[in-house]
């Protein structure tokens, strides 16, 4: 059974006496959103389609975190003009285009704009709104009445220590505007006191203001393993999944639940605990600005190979995404290996994930030209692609076909542009590099290459492919002296694409020039 029905099978078998079934995600929007917080997207967005398929209503919530405090300066921000903005509340942060309410909403924008477009609906609001509207009011007055508990599962839970006057609750200070620098320091039933200090963060400077203020309707925010468990009840969540970073024994998740039974008397949703969304191997940050945009990535890839990126992979399994490397070939060689098994009616995961990749929308079985053969034959100016296709095919493509056909066009090239490694990059050689020399061996193989081109006015990838191999033994010549010999004519390199189909889209005429340019000079 496929990860995505067997995980909503089991989230059905422990939420059944349930009515709605309410599944919720969240991402900070400090910066420029990295690609890697669409796993949780599809995690979760998947789960709840699969339950509606089932007959389960349920609900994707997605949460906008605009409340936290600025607490990293992305690189790609102005210092100078942000700086003075660092621990305030993200809400009340500039935007960078001067044409959103904040910086919290121009990036958040930017990344709903992605989730819809990778095929998922999620219902999205604003942790600000929960705060403000007072929806929050009574879990932290809950939180400061037993701050004593909560410092207490911290430390059984976590084994981290907070001092014993320590409250749960970040107030943003009167006088400077920022949530990061205070430390609450009492609470009498209705306000709270706080200091703001100069130099309680490392990343912010307070302004040493002192005051007295009501925790609630927006004054204040929980700190966020305990945020986390209240949002749990308030918004009555449950199906809820988490990075493998915070699923851990005494990690956030951990705490979180803790604090979520003991404190507010509520159940932690059902969970999903996942690996990361790595690109080129590494974990990303959007406050840091470090890693690939969800919007880079998603611009990158259309819909269907962006969600098999996401969807293809088992949960806790992690992705490794190197847009410079061959993931992108890969990736639609993989998708085409899983729709000629959907369409050949094997009933496997593969042709499960083919059905989610398409949403509803399946197409029928259809003509593809392999994707690392469209990016080599689209850098070939001379070469007529379609011609090349319709020979493949051995007729007429349909409208699907030439669709498909132009959307691997278009995303190949750009690929080549932005991402693509060298050994994708070809340009092929007018000339023939006059600083080559070639072995006695090389010249023979060239030779007889030549005679056979000359003789044949029909070349297929397959005949010179086996006429390659024929030469390599009659002149006894190692194969990598003579196909790196071949792509040095040709290419202007060491290393190509598969030598015999790749000559095989070379005019003849051309071939034969340039073979005869060497096999004819001694």
């Amino acid at each position: 059974m496929f990860w995505a029905d067997k995980t909503a099978e089991e989230a059905h078998e422990q939420l059944k006496d349930k009515g709605e079934v309410i599944v919720r995600d969240e991402k900070t929007a400090s910066g420029r959103v990295h690609v890697g917080s669409m796993r949780g997207v599809a995690i979760h967005g998947i789960i709840s389609d699969l339950l509606n398929e089932k007959g389960i209503p349920a609900k994707f919530l997605y949460e906008i975190n605009d409340f936290d405090p600025m607490d990293g300066l992305p690189t790609y921000l102005d210092k100078s003009k942000y700086e003075q903005h660092m621990g305030k509340r993200l809400c009340e942060v500039p935007s960078p285009d001067g044409r959103a309410k904040s910086l919290a909403e121009f990036y958040a924008d930017e990344f709903k704009g992605v989730i819809v477009e990778a095929g998922f609906s999620p219902k999205f609001y604003k942790t600000s709104e929960l705060y403000t509207s007072g929806r929050m009011n009574e879990v932290i007055r809950e939180a400061l009445e037993r701050a004593a508990d909560i410092r207490e599962i911290y430390k059984k839970v976590s084994g981290s220590i907070k001092p014993d006057d320590w409250l749960p609750l970040n107030v943003v200070c009167e006088s400077c505007g920022k949530v990061g620098t205070t430390q609450v320091l009492g609470f009498d039933g209705e306000q709270v006191t706080y200091e703001c200090r100069e130099n309680l963060v490392a990343w912010a400077k307070g302004c040493n203001n002192k005051g007295t203020i009501s925790p609630f309707d927006g004054n204040a925010s929980l700190p966020w393993k305990v945020e986390w468990a209240a949002k749990f009840k308030v918004v009555g969540v449950d199906i809820e999944g988490a990075g493998k970073d915070h699923s851990t024994r005494g990690g956030a998740r951990d705490v979180a639940n803790h604090i979520a039974r003991g404190i507010f008397n509520y159940d932690p949703p059902f969970d999903i605990p996942y690996e990361f969304f790595l690109v080129n191997g590494k974990k990303m940050s959007s406050s840091k600005g470090a890693g690939a945009s969800a919007r880079e990535i998603a611009d990158s890839l259309p819909r269907k190979i962006f969600r098999l990126a996401l969807l293809g992979t088992k949960p806790m399994r992690a992705i490794n995404f190197e847009p410079k490397g061959n993931t992108i070939p890969v990736l639609y060689d993989r998708y085409d290996e899983i729709a000629e098994k959907y369409w050949s009616g094997v009933g496997d995961d593969d042709s499960r994930l083919y059905e989610l990749v398409h949403l509803h929308n399946i197409p029928e079985r259809h003509y593809r030209m392999r994707f690392s053969q469209v990016a080599f034959l689209a850098q070939m100016p001379h070469i007529d692609i379609f011609r090349e296709a319709r020979e493949e095919k051995g007729e007429e493509l349909n409208e699907l076909e030439l669709r498909e056909l132009h959307e691997r066009i278009d995303y190949s090239l750009a690929w080549i542009k932005k991402h693509a490694p060298d050994r994708y990059v070809f340009q092929l050689q007018e000339d023939t590099p006059v600083a080559l020399s070639f072995s006695g061996a090389q010249r023979k193989a060239f030779e007889k290459l030549y005679t056979y081109i000359e003789a044949n006015e029909v070349l297929t990838g397959e005949s010179l492919h086996h006429r390659l191999h024929e030469i390599k033994k009659e002149v006894a010549i190692e194969p990598e002296e003579l196909f790196t010999g071949l792509y040095q004519v040709f290419l202007g390199r060491d290393s190509g694409p598969q030598a015999g189909w790749f000559l095989s889209v070379l005019p003849r005429d051309f071939l034969l020039r340039r073979l005869g340019s060497i096999v004819h000079t001694s």
